[in-house]
């Protein structure tokens, strides 16, 4: 839902405040401002910038920062997730477990395992976990006329005025992008969705589904669950027959859409 983009960087801060740490020691990195810094491991960091104007930045074990990376805080960086060199992560942003960051992230939430390992731009969305955004995938995050965002509602079956002008995407898990992938302003992505096309894909794009604006065909289920096993499988996890089961839910659930 978007209102976690919209609280996910006062959350941070919150979430930082009750686990009750002890920061790093600021002059052993490349610092800026009054917030703190906390590593849950002393790593050396001797090209990566963190600013520390607007809020805390928090990184669990196990996370390998390449240099020339930036990083805003309040963010937040779950275990063994590695950020790219180069990277840029603005306030607002936190990188489930082992997930690959690359390009420009601004006020964005991944849930974990999910790729975005190249250039492009991903602004205030949420993305699920398991998914993978191709190289030069960036989303659309503010409209041209700056009037408000409108978003896809499931309960609804409509769009609805969020009241908000920043807003992106949200995603599904096990959805994925194509290479170069244009998202419009407030676009939602089922899961297990594959989305590959030269014109923007609709705002509404339904779980289980293949293709872009002129190609849309059902994801077949057998074909989705093979895929989710491979992606478990090289991350040395299993997909479980309860995970397989909620799958075949939501397919059945959601075929008609």
């Amino acid at each position: 839902h978007y209102q976690l983009i919209l609280n996910n960087a006062r959350q941070i801060e919150k979430d930082i405040a009750l686990l009750n740490l002890t920061p790093s020691n600021k002059e052993n990195y490349k610092t800026t401002g009054s917030h703190w810094l906390y590593l849950a491991e002393e790593k050396n960091y001797p090209e990566v910038f963190f600013d520390l104007t607007e809020g805390p930045v928090y990184i669990e074990e196990g996370v390998n920062i390449l240099p020339f990376s930036f990083i805003k805080g309040p963010a937040a960086i779950m275990s063994n997730s590695v950020v790219k060199a180069g990277t840029s992560i603005y306030n607002g942003t936190t990188l489930g477990p082992e997930t690959k960051a690359g390009g420009e992230i601004k006020n964005s939430l991944f849930f974990g395992y999910s790729n975005k390992g190249h250039d492009g731009y991903l602004g205030d969305s949420v993305i699920g976990e398991w998914c993978n955004l191709g190289a030069g995938t960036s989303n659309s995050n503010l409209k041209n006329n700056y009037s408000s965002v409108k978003m896809w509602n499931l309960a609804r079956k409509d769009f609805e005025d969020t009241g908000w002008i920043f807003l992106g995407m949200i995603m599904g898990d096990h959805s994925k992008t194509a290479i170069n992938t244009s998202i419009n302003t407030g676009t939602v992505i089922g899961v297990h969705a594959n989305i590959f096309t030269r014109d923007f894909p609709p705002k509404f794009v339904p779980s289980f589904n293949w293709g872009g604006h002129n190609f849309n065909r059902d994801y077949a289920f057998e074909k989705a669950l093979e895929t989710a096993k491979k992606v478990y499988s090289r991350r040395q996890k299993n997909l479980t027959p309860e995970l397989e089961k909620i799958m075949l839910e939501v397919y059945e659930r959601t075929k008609l859409e």
